[in-house]
């Protein structure tokens, strides 16, 4: 089914920040006008759009962002938007800018707020898959993850300097409340001995067992927590095996929100740029309630539902790599 009356978008980024944000905003508004629509921004996610903070973007309202991280527009999560009341101000405030298709940026929260929105007042929503965990079906990778895994890498390496200078055990603890993803990739890229992920069961005993293998070669060690893994965050984890192994000299960093910013790299740039493109173009055509992905290089649709409840596996062949390259 085609759309019969061309669409007003409104683009807005909602959840938690991810860099390429900026990269996708730019996309969808310049494809937009590319295509003859008009195309407005949505400040402050589903919250602006109960209060109605939106604004028509041209062509160079968005110059010299793609290089930026965060996102212009802001982001929010919204409890508002949770309840009818909400989503009938947020309509009745599309109705008065005369918005009448969505691009959501964002990830799980944002995709089942489009759900409940498209079911109620028929608004038709494409998303794009913005969050550095990378824990969306229906797609390689997620706007910012590359760049987040980078910022892991980095700051990895640094810590790995003065573990070594000094005979330390650290424990760095990255994003992922309820997947491994930064942590297992940011571990086999700066050549940590050990991961502690969610998807995984791995035990304290585990651990320690693994470090006193390595103890007979190796004076220090890197070992990377997914803050959401099941023995807990990286000071639960360290005090653990303080109290089995108190001869180690144990330190801990979290970098946190850290991942979350800074400027996106070539790889999350390019992604966001094709997707907004993707987005706009599977607007024109009649689809809604879908998800802009890239699989195996190529743009795909996943119905929102899909992308929310499949879970996307863990790399087993990574968890082996490293298993091989920590000895």
């Amino acid at each position: 089914m085609v759309i019969m009356e061309r669409p007003h978008i409104g683009v807005f980024t909602s959840g938690g920040d991810s860099p390429g944000m900026n990269a996708a905003i730019r996309a969808v508004v310049r494809a937009a006008h590319y295509h003859g629509l008009r195309v407005s921004g949505i400040e402050g996610g589903y919250d602006g759009m109960i209060q109605g903070r939106i604004r028509e973007l041209g062509v160079r309202d968005v110059s010299g962002i793609i290089q930026r991280g965060g996102t212009v527009l802001r982001s929010a999560r919204s409890k508002g938007f949770l309840t009818n009341e909400g989503r009938a101000q947020a309509k009745a405030s599309l109705d008065r800018a005369g918005i009448t298709a969505l691009v959501a940026i964002g990830g799980n929260g944002t995709f089942a707020g489009a759900i409940a929105f498209d079911k109620e007042h028929g608004v038709a929503t494409i998303g794009l898959p913005g969050t550095i965990d990378n824990d969306l079906y229906g797609t390689d990778r997620t706007i910012g993850f590359d760049t987040a895994v980078n910022t892991a890498m980095q700051a990895i390496d640094r810590i790995r300097d003065t573990a070594s200078s000094h005979d330390r055990h650290f424990f760095v603890e990255v994003m992922g409340r309820d997947t491994g993803f930064i942590a297992l990739t940011s571990a086999v890229a700066s050549g940590a001995e050990y991961v502690m992920v969610p998807e995984r069961m791995q035990t304290i005993d585990d651990l320690t067992d693994a470090l006193r293998e390595e103890a007979a070669s190796k004076s220090s060690s890197i070992v990377v927590v997914a803050e959401g893994d099941e023995a807990g965050g990286a000071f639960a984890i360290a005090r653990a095996v303080k109290e089995r192994m108190p001869d180690r000299d144990i330190r801990v960093t979290v970098l946190g929100h850290l991942l979350r910013g800074g400027a996106p790299t070539v790889a999350d740039r390019i992604l966001a740029s094709r997707l907004g493109v993707a987005a706009v173009e599977a607007l024109l055509a009649g689809e809604r309630g879908k998800m802009a992905g890239e699989i195996n290089g190529e743009m795909v649709l996943t119905p929102f539902q899909m992308a929310i409840d499949k879970r996307k596996d863990l790399s087993g062949e990574l968890l082996r790599v490293l298993s091989i390259l920590a000895i």
